[in-house]
């Protein structure tokens, strides 16, 4: 009796000692960086992960960190029910508590998909395609489909989506950032609208987002936007064309080569000004603030015409003569001895 009593004192005894010595490896092992095959080391937890797919991953990326003691210990702190879903970064001289930590407290790393002022929607949807952190879900969906995925009550997403950087987790969805840029322009627009000036010829919100996004197009000169604007709502005023060149381009669509001809300006399509009176049916391009404020507070002048100096600004004046004079001076070098 006394034999067993001492076995089973000694088993229990070794096991203690077992349990002990696996604690203080456990603790050495995450107290310790974990060596890494690279300075930094990007890897994503994707939802629904659990932690030993985790360390899987993680182990696969280049991050040493015994997959069976990263599940041991995770799961001993009660950390492996934390984890957030996102894209991560570890560095060199991070421990497996820092990499525990950082998942369980969510601090992912963050990318940035920036939306450039005057860009077409085109541009935008092929700029979401090509980044390889953003998930594709609307390559089979029409733009009838996405303004109504939106909510958007319009025939075109064109100038809908506003200049922005948006910062998002690796794994967010175009139609994530899509949603976002939307829902900014249209909370722009409206406040923009809401402080306009008085006596405007533009009837709706939309009519102000179409002239913004011509005036985005005609000038990055930020001084003259408001003068650029005061020459198209005069012109809307007196009835006459626009006669706006970018208008002409976007009607061109993809037979557009860098160059517009006297026949491109008389070829009608719903968006040349020099053919169609008023303004296009639908914004050019994604307007900036700037633009948009211009466009509902422009200039009060007496200019009609505008014409590039070459330099990013503008030269005006008020009668036709007056235009004639300036494009001989900038655009046809006449006026340059």
């Amino acid at each position: 009796m006394k034999l067993f009593k001492y076995i089973i004192f000694s088993f229990i005894i070794c096991v203690l000692l077992l349990a002990a010595g696996l604690a203080g490896k456990v603790w050495h092992w995450a107290k310790t960086p974990a060596p890494m095959s690279a300075e930094v080391i990007d890897y994503n937890v994707p939802r629904g992960s659990t932690i030993a797919s985790v360390a899987r991953e993680m182990a696969a990326a280049g991050i040493r960190i015994e997959p069976y003691l990263f599940v041991m210990y995770a799961r001993y702190t009660g950390q492996d029910r934390q984890l957030k879903a996102g894209a991560y970064e570890a560095r060199r001289g991070d421990t497996p508590v820092d990499l525990l930590s950082r998942m369980a407290s969510g601090q992912t790393s963050k990318s940035r998909f920036q939306i450039i002022e005057g860009w077409s929607y085109n541009q935008i949807r092929t700029t979401l395609k090509n980044n390889p952190n953003i998930t594709q879900t609307l390559d089979n969906v029409s733009d009838a489909e996405l303004l109504e995925m939106l909510g958007a009550p319009y025939d075109s997403p064109e100038g809908l989506f506003f200049p922005e950087t948006y910062v998002f987790v690796p794994g967010d969805t175009d139609m994530d950032i899509l949603r976002r840029a939307y829902t900014e322009g249209q909370q722009r627009l409206a406040a923009v609208w809401d402080q306009r000036d008085s006596g405007l010829p533009l009837k709706t919100p939309y009519d102000a987002l179409i002239l913004a996004s011509i005036i985005e197009k005609e000038t990055g000169h930020q001084l003259d936007r408001r003068r650029v604007a005061g020459v198209f709502i005069n012109r809307l005023e007196r009835k006459m064309l626009l006669q706006t060149d970018p208008t002409v381009i976007y009607g061109m669509k993809d037979t557009y080569q860098g160059v517009i001809t006297r026949s491109d300006l008389r070829k009608d399509t719903p968006w040349n000004t020099y053919t169609r009176t008023g303004l296009p049916p639908t914004p050019i391009a994604s307007p900036g603030m700037l633009s948009l404020q211009a466009a509902v507070h422009p200039e009060q002048h007496k200019y009609l015409y505008f014409v590039s100096r070459g330099d990013g600004s503008s030269e005006f004046s008020e009668d036709l003569r007056g235009h004639n004079r300036n494009v001989n001076t900038y655009i046809l070098k006449k006026g340059i001895q």
